[in-house]
């Protein structure tokens, strides 16, 4: 009986006593590799901007504001999502999102880029609002990453809205795996930025454009502006002289 109560005491100490734990495993985007961050037109890398910008703190909803690397299974509940229990972000992913995207345009803008908190007097804001970043499996062996963002540029002195775009992409992993989805999910994040990249330079250089056209008009001489209607020998003097008055 003796001997039997020892055994049980031995026992029970191994099952509270402590044990060991996998440590997770921990991921970032990694280098960023600017030879394949470009759009699909290839031509990011070689293009310039020069705009005075911020990037605002990139935002999202509240299941993906934690540092989870979540999965979806298509196969069986789309609606239902799930997150690795040894393996997350080092960060939020719409952290490392507004990172990447500082870090790709810092290449390219002649004028540097800033965020929001830096307090700096810029004329654009750039916003991003993550609205996908997950994995996806179609089957239990086959999963691709999915990653959706909506853009919007803002003029900051009217805070109007200059241009708004969703960018999405979905790829396939090359695991079934975390380390899979975290692959897939960089690459995604990567060559959605390309394609950013290539939207704000068109868009700040048409709104570039459309400034300088309004300084020109507001600049011109009532004489030009009464040429340019009727023509520069069709009015007489006090007609001119009346449209001057009014102008």
């Amino acid at each position: 009986m003796k001997k039997l109560l020892i055994l049980a005491m031995v026992t029970l100490a191994g099952c509270i006593g402590p044990r060991s734990l996998t440590p997770a495993s921990v991921y970032d985007f990694g280098f960023q590799r600017l030879s394949t961050a470009s759009g699909t037109s290839g031509g990011s890398g070689s293009m310039r901007m020069q705009a005075s910008l911020s990037v605002a703190e990139a935002v999202a909803p509240a299941w993906l504001d934690s540092t989870a690397i979540h999965y979806r299974l298509a196969y069986h509940d789309l609606a239902q999502s799930h997150s690795y229990a040894n393996s997350r972000w080092a960060a939020s992913p719409a952290t490392l999102l507004t990172q990447r995207v500082r870090n790709r345009i810092a290449t390219i803008n002649r004028n540097g880029v800033v965020g929001t908190a830096d307090g700096a007097k810029t004329d654009y804001v750039l916003r991003l609002q993550l609205e996908e970043f997950t994995q996806l499996f179609d089957t239990p062996g086959k999963s691709r990453a999915t990653v959706e963002f909506r853009a919007s540029l803002i003029e900051r002195a009217s805070r109007s809205l200059i241009a708004q775009r969703i960018f999405s992409i979905d790829q396939a992993a090359p695991s079934p795996d975390a380390s899979g989805a975290v692959r897939a999910l960089t690459d995604s994040s990567d060559k959605l930025i390309g394609q950013l990249i290539d939207w704000l330079v068109e868009e700040l250089a048409a709104d570039d454009e459309k400034r300088q056209a309004q300084g020109n008009k507001a600049s011109a001489s009532p004489k030009t502006a009464w040429d340019g209607k009727y023509g520069a020998t069709s009015g007489n003097y006090q007609l001119y002289q009346a449209f001057v008055s009014h102008t």
